[in-house]
């Protein structure tokens, strides 16, 4: 990547990201920019007994084992027609590293997240991989749920709600949290979990815009805003409007700037906290972390 493709990454709160595109079969997908440490050519994998049938192996890259993704098994399309041009994505998130086999990376598109389309539920569902529609000229771009692609193969690196019971025994709490995550199968599982911490006065919204809407007709409609809701929790990667720019917009508006928000992203990590700190985050959590978000949301809202 140029040293201007990484300009993005300096910025905070601007609605906007930049996404690596690449193929598997005839399709073309998206990945944020924020998630790939680097691309490199396939290198030897070394096959792992009773491995999960997406999982191709493993590969030794700068002294740490790396589990390696086949794309086109997870999306069960056929196998790479030229595996001499194929590529190794390897990313970070969710305190995880990964590298993901593809069979091409073609160029850096800078988009804003309001330019992504949230896919119909004609064909998705709940379980879907898909989680947003981006139209380049005369081609869809998809972008995929990646943290469920991992949580499908490890189960353990996701949202667990038995973590919980290491807090011991909940009150039943009647403060009200407005959550922001475009992932359905994420936002069943916060409710899951939140409800068993105690936590039952949940309002969900797809992305960061609808939040918002939500939380200024509040304050358009004369009420106080803490009298209605008292802490907001949001996603970063979200279509319509990020969760850093939700967060700015929060902050920036002086009715709404007393709420506190955290932000609860698989994005999370030493090189990337301070873009919550720029725009205001009250706290900041990697998922899957849902024991460090329930000790967050008491600290803010008891």
């Amino acid at each position: 990547m140029s040293q201007n493709n990484k300009g993005i990454l300096l910025e905070s709160g601007t609605n906007e990201l930049e996404i690596v595109e690449f193929g598997v079969g005839n399709n073309k997908f998206g990945i944020n920019v924020i998630k790939v440490k680097e691309i490199i050519n396939p290198v030897p994998v070394t096959t792992v007994p009773h491995a999960h049938p997406s999982v191709e192996g493993i590969i030794t890259l700068r002294g740490e084992v790396l589990p390696v993704v086949n794309m086109s098994t997870v999306l069960n399309f056929p196998p790479s027609q030229d595996p001499r041009h194929d590529k190794f994505i390897v990313c970070e998130f969710n305190k995880t590293k990964i590298v993901f086999h593809v069979h091409t990376v073609s160029q850096i598109h800078r988009i804003s997240w309001n330019q992504i389309e949230k896919p119909n539920e004609m064909y998705t569902g709940l379980e879907s991989q898909i989680i947003g529609v981006i139209k380049m000229k005369d081609e869809m771009v998809l972008l995929l749920d990646y943290e469920k692609i991992v949580v499908d193969i490890n189960p353990d690196s996701g949202i667990n709600v038995d973590r919980l019971k290491n807090l011991g025994p909940r009150e039943r709490s009647n403060k009200k949290l407005v959550i922001a995550e475009d992932s359905a199968l994420l936002r069943k599982l916060l409710e899951e979990t939140l409800e068993e911490a105690g936590y039952g006065m949940l309002t969900f919204f797809e992305n960061g815009q609808d939040a918002l809407d939500y939380l200024e007709g509040i304050v358009s409609s004369g009420r106080n805003i803490t009298d209605v809701v008292q802490l907001v929790i949001t996603d970063i990667e979200m279509p319509k409007m990020d969760g850093h720019h939700l967060t700015k917009r929060i902050k920036d508006n002086k009715d709404l700037k007393v709420l506190p928000v955290i932000i609860f992203s698989s994005l999370i990590t030493d090189d990337l906290r301070h873009k919550g700190e720029v725009v205001g985050a009250t706290e900041q959590v990697s998922k899957p972390e849902i024991v460090e978000l329930v000790k967050f949301i008491d600290k803010h809202v008891l």
